[in-house]
């Protein structure tokens, strides 16, 4: 007969390793790339992705319920925070005039940037 704790424990190692090796590649991401958009993508898409296999790694790891409970806000408030930086931080680094518009396939901003916005409304 299969131990079921067994069967946890491994899952949440091999869950914990694959969370730490996306981690791991945004950190390289962060150092490799030139460019903020690709810095940016590398800063959100893995790390967050690791942090999730993580979380569920050491929620399986403990299965306690309270454990659980402060885990789905961390993993909520990741969800919410990592997208809103990036884009707070793109926004700016176009404003900045650190982004290449050339390699830009679509520019929503180009207009904004021509016409500045009404005073007085």
């Amino acid at each position: 007969m299969i131990d079921l704790d067994a069967v946890f424990d491994v899952t949440a190692l091999v869950l914990i390793l694959i969370g730490a090796i996306l981690c791991l590649t945004a950190a390289i991401g962060l150092l490799r790339f030139r460019d903020v958009p690709t810095r940016l993508h590398a800063a959100t898409k893995p790390q967050v992705l690791g942090l999730i296999l993580i979380c569920l790694a050491i929620a399986l790891s403990l299965r306690s319920w309270p454990v659980v409970a402060f885990l789905v806000p961390v993993v909520l408030i990741q969800l919410a925070t990592a997208p809103l930086s990036a884009h707070m931080v793109g926004r700016q680094a176009y404003r900045n005039g650190t982004i290449e518009e050339r390699a830009l396939y679509v520019d929503e901003l180009a207009e904004s940037k021509e016409t500045p916005p009404a005073a007085g409304g």
